[in-house]
């Protein structure tokens, strides 16, 4: 069966679309949404530009899919911290501080083209379809942060905490523990530098929700 004919009946060949969505992370990433042309990724991902459209309509709905796809696996990752971190309290501070250091992690090498591309989103907005923005949101930073309020809740029944909106709450605890909130640095900052960023964040945190 000929890729145009797999095409017609469900996509194409996986391995293909793979390279064609891991070539375009590569370049929204780097040169953004507008920039980014279907040669050049076609290029990068060692295809034809036929190919591409074999998978994808046009370059919006391939954005689409890219963010789609690089979301789930952040995701993924963020929504097994919440879980191995925040399933049991035992010391409420101490265990929000482990959890702080290990969500910072996710912002490695392996995580480094998503975060890329997401600052292209803030970066050009304006010139992104709109459809592939909510979906992002939806999927991505909102999902998490749903999944971080309802831990949240469930944590208060049984330690003193106090939140009118618990979405709101997992947001400034997201914020406060932030890796944004680390001096600038030319490689990973020192794992001590991260500790005290977090248990300062937490303890920000705390502060302002404890009862």
């Amino acid at each position: 069966m000929t890729e145009k004919s797999n095409s017609k009946s469900g996509g194409g060949s996986p391995d293909k679309r793979r390279a064609i969505i891991e070539g375009a992370l590569a370049l929204f990433s780097r040169d953004g949404y507008a920039r980014a042309g279907l040669d050049a990724i076609a290029a990068e991902a060692g295809v034809s530009s036929r190919t591409i459209y074999n998978h994808f309509k046009d370059k919006a709905t391939l954005f689409e899919a890219v963010i789609e796809e690089s979301s789930r696996r952040l995701v993924d990752t963020q929504l097994a911290i919440i879980d191995r971190h925040l399933h049991k309290i035992v010391e409420l501070e101490g265990d929000l501080v482990a959890f702080g250091i290990e969500w910072i992690s996710v912002r490695n090498s392996a995580n480094a083209p998503h975060f890329a591309l997401v600052r292209q989103i803030h970066a050009e907005a304006e010139h992104i379809p709109a459809a592939a923005i909510a979906a992002w949101q939806e999927n991505g930073p909102q999902r998490v942060r749903r999944e971080l309020a309802d831990r949240l809740c469930a944590i208060a029944e049984r330690h003193p905490l106090k939140m009118d909106d618990p979405e709101r709450a997992a947001g400034h605890l997201m914020v406060l523990i932030s890796s944004d909130n680390l001096p600038y640095l030319v490689g990973p900052p020192a794992e001590r530098e991260v500790a005290a960023m977090v248990a300062a964040g937490v303890r920000a945190f705390l502060h302002g929700y404890q009862a």
